[in-house]
């Protein structure tokens, strides 16, 4: 007998009718028919054509900062350095127990939005390693639920920041700080080469941070030009290095939102030589059409980085959340669907094909990233997976769908109601989904 059955389930590969079929923690089959040809199983669980989807997956998040909005204070400008200046001055104010309870917090919402795989950066810039000390253990917690992936992530910059600043004893480089951070179990090399002083220490930290995760083995994932200055292209020393260094497959570039403002003859060489270097890249739409052009007038840019040319050039490119209510970002619930919605919107990502791609940006792509292992809906992959009270892809992110019940391990470990709204309107249905809309043909 099996333990979980998922019947009349559609897929986003476009398969309709399919069942599930899982035994303990795995998927054992997915094929139209097998309820009807006799399986049993503890649970049965009828999608009734609706659409069954592997988990969500954010590839770029900060979790030690989540859920911190208001303090010390709330970022007036809206910019970049002003919440990088914010997050200065509420690190030294950090108490170990309540990033853990934010983080904790903020991992409830993910499950509830069926986000069970977030990659979040942890900022290294600091002598104590409390938020990197503090994300292991809120790993170590939610692993049986949620697979969290930890980027040592240098926020003031490994040349630019002086630990002897916060702590005149320390005797550790930021370099070293982030040695310590990954000795101590952070699983991915991050960096953030545009903060750095100056173009060539920015294209130093890139070499020095490359190096160190080809000789560790890690994965690499830095914030790369978030600015709209055309000039910064550390990008293509990223690209330069995971080549150089045989890290193909193996790097990420977030944010690259300079590229919104190259001119389009240096980004027709960049791209291919992204692709070529097997690097990925991870917009944030709703924090990069937030934060880019705060210093334009009017045309003021969208900032956010050219996904449709990456896509096409082969170029793996997810959605990232980035910020929830942070000294960053002031809104924001865990929400993949939300991310892909705006996302579709700033890349202007409207056809069947690109609104397909959208969604794959918040699920197969960004676990392509991570590095995901038995990820996904077919036979012998983890039985994790979210049902939503929508038909396919486009009507998911059209309606940012309910999740109606998120499965791991073959264990449903979060439902929600069908939403529903009752009209009292003589003439009128009673009831109200916005779901399967099907226009009629037009009768003369």
């Amino acid at each position: 007998m099996l333990d979980l059955l998922v019947t009349d389930a559609n897929l986003p590969d476009g398969r309709t009718g399919v069942d599930i079929a899982v035994a303990g923690d795995r998927i054992r089959e997915v094929r139209a028919g097998i309820a009807a040809g006799g399986a049993t199983s503890a649970i049965t669980i009828d999608a009734a054509g609706q659409l069954v989807t592997p988990p969500f997956v954010d590839a770029h998040f900060h979790m030690d900062a989540t859920l911190s909005y208001g303090l010390p204070r709330i970022n007036e400008s809206g910019t970049l350095l002003e919440g990088i200046a914010l997050w200065g001055e509420l690190k030294p104010m950090l108490v170990q127990e309540s990033i853990i309870g934010r983080a904790l917090t903020y991992c409830d919402w993910a499950v509830a939005n069926g986000l069970l795989a977030i990659r979040t950066h942890v900022d290294t810039c600091d002598p104590r390693l409390l938020a990197v000390e503090a994300l292991l253990e809120v790993k170590r917690r939610v692993a049986p639920y949620l697979d969290l992936q930890l980027v040592a992530f240098p926020q003031d910059g490994i040349l630019r920041y002086d630990p002897r600043a916060d702590d005149p004893d320390c005797r550790d480089s930021a370099l070293e700080l982030l040695r310590k951070a990954l000795d101590l179990g952070v699983d991915v090399v991050g960096g953030i080469p545009h903060f750095e002083p100056t173009t060539a220490s920015g294209t130093e930290s890139v070499r020095l941070l490359c190096e160190e995760a080809a000789r560790r083995g890690l994965r690499v994932d830095m914030h790369c030009d978030e600015t709209d200055d055309p000039m910064s292209r550390h990008i293509e020393t990223l690209a330069f290095e995971a080549r150089r260094l045989g890290l193909q497959g193996r790097v990420n570039g977030s944010h690259l939102t300079s590229m919104h403002s190259m001119d389009n003859y240096y980004v027709s060489k960049l791209i291919p030589l992204i692709a070529q270097a097997g690097v990925s890249a991870v917009a944030n739409p709703l924090i990069n059409i937030t934060i880019q052009g705060r210093h334009d007038t009017y045309p003021r840019r969208r900032g956010m980085t050219r996904v449709p040319e990456l896509l096409a050039a082969g170029v793996p490119v997810a959605f990232g959340h980035d910020c929830v209510m942070d000294p960053w970002y002031g809104l924001g619930s865990g929400d993949m669907l939300e991310v892909a919605h705006m996302g579709l919107h700033v890349a202007q990502m409207t056809s069947q094909a690109a609104m397909k791609q959208c969604f794959d940006a918040v699920t197969t792509t960004p676990a392509q990233i991570l590095g995901l292992e038995h990820y996904g809906l077919e036979a012998g992959c983890r039985a994790d997976f979210v049902l939503l009270q929508a038909a396919d892809p486009v009507e998911a992110i059209r309606l940012r769908a309910a999740r109606l019940a998120v499965v791991r391990a073959g264990r449903v470990i979060a439902q929600s109601a069908p939403r529903v709204s009752r009209l009292r309107l003589d003439g009128r249905p009673a009831e109200v989904r916005l779901t399967r809309h099907r226009p009629q043909p037009e009768r003369p």
